[in-house]
Formats: structure tokens, C-alpha cells, sequence
């Protein structure tokens, strides 16, 4: 099992999602930002590595939200959800196809990582 972790980023009513490269698994569907944790790193320590590597931010890590655990075909997740903020920088695609700031009633109108269903629907209900 590989452990990943995201970041559940709000700016007012709307959060950050990110819409993977089409040249990577499940390209160009949207997701949380965030990444593999690396031997030796803590969830936190590797969630603010993935969003320097891929948008050029600096985190504030808060609170977990939640846990899951999903099975890709090639590839069993177990991703942990944090609430963290901006501490510095603006999001820049270094990574990512595109970055978008939805509001909780946008989310049908994406298409997202099968693993990120069930947060979002665990943010769709805590409205």
C-alpha cells in the first residue's frame, strides 16, 4: 500500500483542486493536491514538499479531515486528508494540467480521482 497525502485548501467558499497531466495515471482527472509520502518524511512534512514541488507554495498544515483507502487497478492508495492554508506564494502549474477554485456545489461539474469520492462527499454534506 502506498501512503499519499492531500491538502483541502479554502480560500472563502472555495477550495483548490488540481487536474492531473495527461501523460501520468489517470491523467487529466482532478484530485487534491499532494503526493507520495518519501521513507523517513511525516504526512505533513510530505504534503508541504509535494505543493512546494508542484505549485511553488509554502503549507500550513492543520488538522487531519480524514483517511482513505482506495484500490486502483495498479495501485492500492491510502490517502490522508489535511485542512491547510497558504502560508506563502501564489499556485503555479508546475505539475498540473490546470488549478481551479470551485465552490461545493461546482464538484459534479468535475471529473475526479476514483480515491477523492468519498471526501468529496464528505464535504458536500458538512454544508
Amino acid at each position: 500500500m502506498t501512503e499519499v497525502v492531500a491538502a483541502l485548501i479554502w480560500d472563502k467558499d472555495k477550495f483548490m483542486i488540481c487536474q492531473r497531466s495527461a501523460t501520468k495515471a489517470r491523467g487529466l482527472l482532478w484530485e487534491f493536491v499532494g503526493g507520495k509520502v518519501e521513507p523517513g518524511e511525516t504526512k505533513e512534512q510530505a504534503l508541504i514538499r509535494e505543493c512546494q514541488e508542484e505549485l511553488a507554495i509554502t503549507l500550513s498544515v492543520g488538522s487531519e479531515l480524514m483517511a482513505v483507502t482506495h484500490d486502483y487497478p495498479d495501485i492500492t492508495v491510502h490517502l490522508t486528508l489535511f485542512n491547510a492554508t497558504i502560508a506563502e506564494g501564489v499556485p503555479q502549474k508546475l505539475e498540473h494540467n490546470d488549478i481551479r477554485w470551485i465552490t461545493v456545489d461546482e464538484i459534479p461539474n468535475y471529473e475526479f480521482c476514483p480515491a477523492d469520492e468519498v471526501i468529496l462527499q464528505r464535504i458536500s454534506s458538512r454544508r
